[in-house]
């Protein structure tokens, strides 16, 4: 059976209206910036622009570990090419950190699953997302929201997409792989560790800088989760 592992009207008096003429209307207030975060791995650096208009759960979420310094030292545990790559909980040792509680899932934001996009992993509980996240190397749709009758239909919330640094992705997945710790496969071989992350606007004083980037893969297989495997 598949593991399927997502307006105010101002009126103003008639006698105005006649008295002066007409104004432009006001200027409508900016749409909610979208935050940038750097994830500066040994692989390259990946910026990923978030979307807290459409994930703001989800956002706010990964933001909070990001300003904690929760992913350094953390890897990507999880490669599966033509179809993803996992990281975000697990250390060099391949230990679990402690992470905050899971947030509810967004997974029903309109956001799909598309190449370059990256989503919140969970385990079969659709609310168990904590820190883990996944890059999708294609479009995924399969793990889109299609109904909230059971954690297989609730799909993967989408909260932001790489904008520098796909290629650096995409020669993640393109590692060798192989079984370590508690996985009996897909770990890149060698592990990719996430050396630091920060805020775009925040960046501290020891802020390395960017990693030169390189080229593009390729098609599905298995489930992200927030568990093992």
């Amino acid at each position: 059976m598949t593991r399927f592992l997502l307006a105010a009207l101002l009126l103003l008096p008639s006698s105005a209206l006649f008295a002066q003429a007409a104004k432009p209307a006001p200027a409508t207030p900016a749409a909610t910036a979208h935050p940038e975060v750097v994830l500066h791995t040994s692989q390259g650096d990946i910026t990923l622009e978030l979307y807290p208009d459409k994930s703001p759960k989800s956002v706010a979420n990964f933001l909070q570990y990001v300003r904690d310094g929760f992913y350094s030292g953390t890897v990507f545990h999880r490669a599966i090419p033509g179809y993803l790559v996992q990281g975000g909980l697990y250390t060099r040792d391949l230990q679990a950190k402690r992470t905050r509680s899971a947030i509810p899932s967004e997974a029903d934001n309109g956001l799909s699953n598309l190449r370059g996009t990256v989503a919140v992993a969970r385990g079969a509980d659709p609310n168990s997302g904590t820190a883990q996240f996944f890059f999708n190397l294609v479009d995924n749709r399969r793990l889109d929201f299609v109904g909230n009758q059971s954690g297989l239909t609730w799909g993967y919330a989408v909260f932001g997409k790489v904008i520098k640094g796909m290629d650096v992705v995409d020669k993640i997945a393109a590692l060798p792989t192989r079984g370590l710790g508690p996985f009996a496969g897909d770990v890149p071989n060698p592990l990719i560790v996430i050396d630091s992350a920060y805020v775009v606007g925040e960046e501290p004083a020891n802020a390395p800088a960017a990693s030169p980037q390189t080229a593009p893969a390729a098609e599905p297989a298995k489930k992200p989760s927030g568990k093992k495997g």
